[in-house]
């Protein structure tokens, strides 16, 4: 029996992209889903918008106070009526074959959550293509975002994220943090004895940030995060968390034993990896000017997101702090 599918998409304002989310999905092959649209507290009316795909999409529209967009999806997903709840972020475009797709993979890998990558499309712009060669890369995040080789176990994303309703249901569904809640849901599936998986078929377009200032809040943000979702998840933090944090400390070292001893053998090693990150990102986008944007949002990734880690890290652990209160905006208001 063919699984059945929810697609869920919590929104605040970007009406722009959701029009192009959903203009993706009217040319889906398999067209045996519902859309589920919560509205997080828009400040714009985003009905004109959905009203354009009337008979086209099966779509249930809600509009309820702001929250964030973990309680959204799941008041979204009480509404839901079908097996699979497929979570997707509304600044990502899909494949035509994506619910095909999905559904195919559902029937020949037992699973009870699943994830895809993402990844630039080709009318993106040059910094969303960077940003996005940054946020893949395996000189970043080693890949774990797009190569289910690079990870044992693979963490599924709520841009691109499908769980069984069931099992939703009996974790509680996402948590009350506002950043880090689909890692966080992930490794709380794992605690209850629940299996995730890699789908490598079902990719998306994701947008990402369109500038290099809100892509470093964006990964700050994420920094901050990761010492959280290590106390909340001790059996699974890993020591490669802390490499952005060490980047950034030894750069800083760099500059320190460049300017008082008068040697740069630290500073080699950091323009070696500069050069590295420069001739694989030329590879992989095939654009020189988009390779050297790459480089920037690589710095800026790494070193924002090592500063909020450490940030985070010595809030928790060195001045004892609750996570609500050193990061009470990382909460949802309930």
């Amino acid at each position: 029996m063919n699984p059945t599918i929810s697609i869920v998409v919590a929104i605040f304002n970007r009406k722009d992209e959701l029009f192009e989310l959903l203009n993706s999905l009217t040319f889906q092959t398999d067209k045996a889903f519902e859309i589920i649209i919560v509205d997080d507290g828009s400040l714009i009316d985003l009905k004109p918008t959905i009203q354009n795909f009337d008979g086209i999409l099966d779509i249930k529209y809600f509009r309820k106070d702001n929250s964030g967009p973990g309680l959204s999806r799941n008041y979204g997903s009480k509404r839901a009526s079908n097996e699979w709840l497929v979570f997707v972020d509304s600044d990502v475009i899909v494949e035509k074959d994506y619910i095909q797709n999905i559904k195919k993979d559902l029937l020949t890998i037992p699973c009870d959550a699943f994830g895809g990558a993402d990844k630039a499309h080709r009318g993106f712009n040059l910094m969303q293509k960077a940003i996005s060669y940054s946020m893949t890369s395996v000189f970043t995040t080693g890949g774990i975002r797009g190569n289910k080789k690079a990870v044992s176990k693979f963490q599924p994303r709520s841009f691109n994220m499908g769980v069984k309703k069931g099992v939703f249901e009996k974790v509680g569904g996402f948590s009350e943090m506002r950043v880090g809640e689909d890692p966080d849901l992930s490794m709380t599936l794992w605690e209850n004895g629940f299996t995730t998986a890699f789908f490598d078929d079902i990719a998306v377009y994701h947008k990402r940030r369109v500038d290099f200032g809100k892509f470093s809040k964006q990964v700050y943000q994420f920094g901050c995060a990761r010492p959280i979702l290590n106390q909340r998840h001790p059996k699974y933090v890993k020591i490669s968390f802390a490499f952005p944090t060490l980047f950034l400390l030894g750069y800083i070292l760099g500059f320190i034993e460049y300017f008082i001893l008068g040697r740069g053998i630290i500073l080699a090693f950091y323009g070696l990896y500069t050069f590295m990150v420069l001739i694989h990102a030329m590879i992989v986008t095939r654009n020189v000017a988009i390779a050297g944007m790459a480089v920037i949002s690589t710095y800026i990734q790494m070193f924002s997101y090592g500063y909020g880690f450490l940030k985070s890290w010595m809030l928790l652990n060195v001045f004892r702090m609750k996570p609500e209160d050193a990061f009470p905006k990382h909460f949802h208001k309930n």
